[in-house]
């Protein structure tokens, strides 16, 4: 859907990139539906509100700023209803993963935007779960689950999301988040005390877009083990200190940040002066389809920004240690991204 192509990396860096392992830790299960199963959901369902074609779809997701972007990611949710709808989007966005040597995802699955339509969170996560096994069956690649609520949608919300999520959740929902428009996080202090208790881990969106304050909340009040975006840390000296010393990870997604106006051009994307200033920042595709990207996409973006090839090797080992998964996991992909960056020269 990008309606600005870039320039092509040069073909030594596009196959380091491709034969690279990732994983992928910041991505949106709704926000990856392709444009051709949202619109066969559309119709299947006789969705109002969605464009017919391929063509008012990339129009569509045109984004003038970050609201409307939300707009369109809400009326899109719409198409989602029963339990096949579901387990067909996660396979669907298992297989793309897969195929650009993704090995592990923690995937946003944006469970009040399906709760409040009336869908019952068990056809969420049954048909999420069918897709996910059929999945790793086929590709071998593994997925796990951060149910999250919009912040500004209040506390009823963030309620609503843990209780459904702790009364149906599988074992690999390992995460709990919140997103939407930056919002105040104080009060979500108590919900989010609440899933760290059940055992899920706190990784909130935070400073996309709502200042190094919003960062703040998340680590004080919310008890963040990870940050999504982040990237308004870049303004703060003292911030970005203490996400270094404490080994918070950041979960960055460059072409996101453009496509929402978060910010205005790429040279003046702070992901190099995060990895500078010694952050522990992993790379994102947020909402691909949306955004015109894929995860080969933010490796090459990151490329353009004056990254060789050893610092995206780099930024493939950080998503592996900011993951949650296991310890035997994360050493045998380690060794296997060195393996690839000293083949490529890139040790």
């Amino acid at each position: 859907m990008d309606h600005h192509p870039e320039e092509p990396v040069a073909p030594d860096v596009e196959a380091f990139i491709r034969e690279l392992p990732k994983v992928e830790l910041h991505v949106h299960l709704e926000g990856s539906m392709r444009p051709e199963l949202l619109l066969r959901l559309a119709r299947k369902h006789r969705v109002a509100g969605i464009p017919a074609s391929p063509g008012e779809l990339r129009e569509w997701y045109a984004f003038t700023d970050f609201p409307h972007f939300i707009d369109v990611y809400l009326t899109s949710v719409n198409a989602l209803l029963d339990e096949e709808d579901f387990a067909e989007l996660a396979a669907d966005v298992a297989n793309n993963l897969a195929a650009q040597n993704v090995r592990y995802a923690e995937v946003h699955v944006s469970l009040f935007g399906h709760l409040m339509r009336g869908v019952d969170a068990r056809t969420v996560f049954d048909g999420i779960e069918r897709g996910r096994r059929a999945a790793e069956a086929e590709h071998g690649i593994r997925l796990r689950w951060i149910p999250d609520f919009p912040g500004d949608y209040g506390l009823d919300s963030a309620e609503q999301t843990l209780d459904a999520t702790l009364r149906h959740g599988p074992d690999s929902v390992v995460g709990f988040g919140v997103g939407g428009i930056e919002v105040s996080r104080a009060p979500f202090a108590d919900v989010f005390g609440r899933a760290r208790a059940a055992g899920l881990r706190s990784l909130p969106h935070a400073g996309e877009n709502g200042g190094p304050e919003r960062i703040r909340e998340a680590l004080d009040l919310l008890g963040a083990e990870r940050i999504g975006h982040g990237i308004d840390a870049a303004r703060d000296p003292e911030l970005l200190a203490r996400l270094r010393d404490e080994r918070i990870p950041v979960d960055v997604s460059p072409t996101s940040n453009l496509r929402t106006r978060a910010v205005a051009e790429l040279k003046a994307h702070p992901l190099p002066a995060m990895l500078e200033a010694g952050l522990i920042t992993t790379l994102n595709s947020d909402d691909p389809p949306m955004f015109g990207t894929d995860l080969l996409g933010e490796y090459r973006t990151a490329h353009r920004m004056g990254l060789g090839p050893a610092e995206l090797a780099g930024l493939a080992r950080n998503g592996v240690h900011a993951s949650y998964l296991d310890p035997a996991a994360k050493q045998a992909l380690l060794a296997e991204i060195d393996a690839v960056a000293a083949r490529h020269g890139a040790g």
